[in-house]
């Protein structure tokens, strides 16, 4: 905020007596005053000292936020009123209210009602359909992009249109298609303008996101671009980093907390933009179809 004059004077009054003790002239102190607000210093002192010395502290709590809990992932009883709870959690909700929301839903249908009751704010508004999943709900080896593209708002199905071609294509080199896999996207709603999604709106759909994958008890997770490696890893690094690299996700099934082994790939949008990548993106489905022998998958 811009200071008072009141407060420039007082500052003005100081550095003129100040000035005339080192031989300055007060005009000339002044002018080098007014020099210092048009750049845009708006602040001489602080109310309180500050020793610049010392070790940072941990940021402040947001006010009105409630820091995430640890939540149980097993399976518990439905609740009779998921979509309830699902329309009175809205994005100025901590995301530990979405978290506790998604852990109530045992099974993918629940899920999916619990979302589509969801309030998304702008990117719900913006979107056509919800985008849930597409694949065998068994499948051991599952998918997970970013978000829907213009097609895939207009049919509610994650991959369609000329990156679905594409990824059909990828999958079947390693006999693979889409009765043996399961795909899914970090958001199931189209951001409009096809924008980023704000921090607040990944984080609260994560939650969601991390109990589809839990539903869905994959033994190989395949992140296709950026933001789904962003999103699932929780990492910042680019996708051209990243890719080829195998990682693991921390989940938890009836059998308690696993590892699925994860590898982060290019997406069949990018290799449409930049052909020349999929040379790159064949390593990593050679890669997958070694993991999956491993695993005694294929």
């Amino acid at each position: 905020m811009r200071q008072t004059p009141q407060v420039w004077l007082r500052l003005g009054a100081v550095f003129g007596s100040s000035a005339a003790m080192i031989g300055v002239t007060k005009e000339d102190a002044l002018a080098t005053l007014g020099w210092l607000i048009d750049a845009g210093a708006d602040e001489a002192i602080l109310e309180e000292p500050v020793d610049r010395l010392s070790r940072a502290t941990s940021p402040p709590a947001q006010r009105g936020i409630e820091p995430p809990r640890e939540t149980s992932h097993n399976l518990r009883p439905s609740s009779p009123n998921v979509v309830q709870q699902a329309a009175e959690v809205s994005l100025s909700t901590a995301p530990g209210a979405a978290r506790a929301l998604a852990s109530t839903c045992r099974t993918l249908s629940e899920l999916k009602s619990a979302l589509e009751a969801f309030d998304g704010g702008e990117l719900k508004r913006g979107a056509s359909k919800t985008v849930f999943g597409d694949g065998s709900p068994t499948a051991k080896i599952m998918l997970i992009g970013e978000a829907p593209g213009r097609d895939e708002d207009a049919q509610g199905i994650p991959f369609v249109g000329r990156a679905a071609k594409l990824l059909d294509q990828m999958i079947a080199a390693i006999g693979l298609d889409r009765t043996k896999v399961y795909i899914t996207n970090v958001l199931p709603w189209r951001p409009p303008q096809n924008r980023d999604p704000s921090p607040e709106e990944a984080a609260s759909l994560l939650p969601f996101l991390q109990r589809h994958i839990e539903l869905i008890n994959p033994e190989i997770l395949i992140l296709l671009g950026a933001v789904s490696a962003r999103h699932v890893l929780g990492t910042s690094e680019g996708i051209l980093r990243l890719r080829g690299k195998w990682d693991v996700y921390q989940t938890t099934s009836g059998d308690g907390l696993r590892s699925v082994p994860t590898l982060p790939t290019l997406h069949p949008a990018y290799l449409l933009r930049q052909p020349a990548a999929k040379r790159l993106a064949w390593r990593d489905l050679c890669s997958v179809a070694e993991k999956m022998e491993q695993l005694g998958l294929s």
